[in-house]
């Protein structure tokens, strides 16, 4: 991933209060409350909020993102909340994850750019065991419309990071879809992720 990349979101995730707030995302944690807990990846997780919510559910947490400074955000989270991540910084293909290891993994905004997010999305279907649970959650193609009418609502400008119901289907196709849903929510969400936009849904099983 390019440095300009890493640079934005090192710099957003600088600053003393959490970009995206410390509460977990509803989505994720209504469909975490449907699971045992067990061993569960967060991709792109940032500043923590959703992976130290995990965690204190009994969830055995692992965890990427490409900025240092989300990880010691996350850390301290952690910390504060005393419970454990195992949190990795760098690129997915280079980390020390493994096929087969995960029950579940969480894609919460988890917004790729277009040249890798299906390499991603197949590298961590991979990673996921048989019967194991993706759990998504993330801004649909028509959010463009959503950010043209209020900035704060947050989400990628391009397009092409934006995600379709057919695009998900197409990279987890091996999958029994327990819910998938294009609709539009309010969010509220720290400094960033705050009015109505327009998110995909998506929980299902692997096959």
């Amino acid at each position: 991933m390019s440095d300009p990349w890493k640079n934005r979101w090192n710099e957003r995730y600088s600053c003393s209060e959490f970009a995206y707030g410390i509460e977990p995302n509803n989505y994720l944690k209504n469909q975490l409350e449907k699971l045992n807990a067990g061993s569960i990846l967060f991709a792109a997780e940032g500043e923590g909020r959703n992976a130290v919510y995990a965690a204190s559910k009994g969830w055995k947490v692992s965890a990427f993102d490409i900025s240092i400074e989300g990880k010691k955000k996350a850390m301290l989270l952690a910390q504060n909340n005393k419970v454990d991540l195992d949190y990795q910084i760098g690129e997915l293909e280079t980390l020390n994850f493994h096929n087969g290891q995960f029950d579940a993994i969480a894609l919460i905004y988890a917004h790729f750019p277009e040249d890798i997010k299906s390499v991603y999305h197949k590298i961590l279907n991979n990673y996921l065991k048989n019967k194991g649970t993706i759990i998504f959650e993330a801004f649909s193609k028509n959010h463009i419309e959503y950010i043209e009418r209020n900035e704060k609502v947050g989400g990628p400008k391009d397009i092409a990071m934006l995600f379709s119901i057919d695009e998900l289907k197409s990279d987890f196709a091996n999958y029994d879809i327990i819910d998938l849903v294009e609709t539009e929510i309010e969010l509220n969400e720290g400094l960033f992720h705050n009015g109505i936009g327009s998110v995909i849904r998506f929980t299902a099983q692997k096959k």
